[in-house]
């Protein structure tokens, strides 16, 4: 007997919406069904941010440290000028109309992750403006803003898992801290080899470093949770594991219902916490668990 010999299977959108509809014994039949379902699919998967870890949406980010610098973006920031050569790591740019200041953590060579005359930037004081001439206020080097920074990345950032301080190869795990905790520090300004660090999850979400690194050279390497991305067209493919197909229909049949179908909501609901349960039981972080007997031992006379 053969077999396909693929392992492609994917539906988009419209495919999600159709399925949906099926198990609530309805039909998809004007613009406003696809409209209304849409819109629940976004809201289902803004749920699911509130469900804990989703394995594929961790990416691991890397932010250089700036001297004296307690507060990072929880992602990659960055301010394209219309060059970068002379400007230096570590010193803080000004902005000629707008007088925003930001401190440059670091200046990527052009590659499919950075765009040429990239400048990686802390959290800028101010609001930088399009075309403006910035200065660094160590080298004297100026340039024009070709695009002004975005917070997209940053504000896709739900969390940060944990942090590790890098240091001539060697990396130092750093202690997470609660609002409280990093609120009762008496110096926040003390410098050294950061060791702790508190996440601030507002809109724009925030890391905050303690003690301040005392150098341009330490690299924070941290694990972030981010935003899915968004259901738009509905022939896009969603930005989920193949695992996660039967419990995001199921999902989404469930919040139909709810509008539409009020008379299945119970088990469609039944359905999807077990879809779910199934597809996070699959998802979960593993490691070698191993058992190592003591060599310790009591020796009687």
């Amino acid at each position: 007997m053969a077999t396909s010999g693929s392992t492609n299977f994917e539906l988009d959108v419209s495919d999600y919406i159709e399925e949906a509809f099926e198990r609530c014994g309805l039909e998809v039949r004007t613009g406003n069904d696809l409209k209304t379902a849409k819109r629940s699919l976004n809201l289902m998967l803004a749920e699911w941010a509130n469900r804990g870890l989703n394995q594929w949406t961790v990416q691991q980010t890397s932010i250089t440290a700036a001297s004296g610098v307690t507060e990072y973006p929880a992602g990659t920031l960055t301010l394209i000028a219309a060059s970068s050569s002379g400007f230096t790591v570590g010193e803080t740019v000004t902005g000629a109309t707008s007088g925003a200041t930001a401190t440059i953590t670091s200046l990527p060579a052009a590659s499919p992750d950075f765009l040429a005359n990239t400048l990686v930037i802390t959290i800028p004081v101010g609001t930088f403006v399009a075309s403006e001439t910035i200065t660094g206020g160590t080298s004297s080097t100026s340039s024009t803003v070709s695009t002004v920074p975005s917070f997209d990345n940053v504000r896709s950032t739900i969390d940060i898992l944990s942090l590790v301080v890098t240091r001539d190869d060697t990396d130092f795990a750093a202690e997470r801290l609660s609002r409280d905790s990093y609120l009762n520090i008496p110096n926040k300004a003390s410098t050294g080899r950061p060791s702790q660090f508190f996440i601030d999850r507002q809109i724009t979400p925030t890391l905050k470093i303690w003690p301040a690194p005392e150098n341009n050279t330490d690299v924070f390497v941290f694990n972030r949770l981010v935003r899915m991305d968004d259901s738009d067209a509905f022939t896009d493919n969603l930005d989920v594991p193949f695992r996660f197909y039967p419990c995001l229909a199921a999902g989404l049949a469930y919040y139909l219902a709810i509008k539409r179908a009020p008379d299945r909501i119970t088990v469609l609901k039944t359905l999807y916490e077990e879809e779910m349960q199934r597809a996070i039981t699959e998802d979960r972080d593993r490691a070698s668990f191993n058992i190592v007997p003591s060599l310790s031992y009591t020796r009687f006379n």
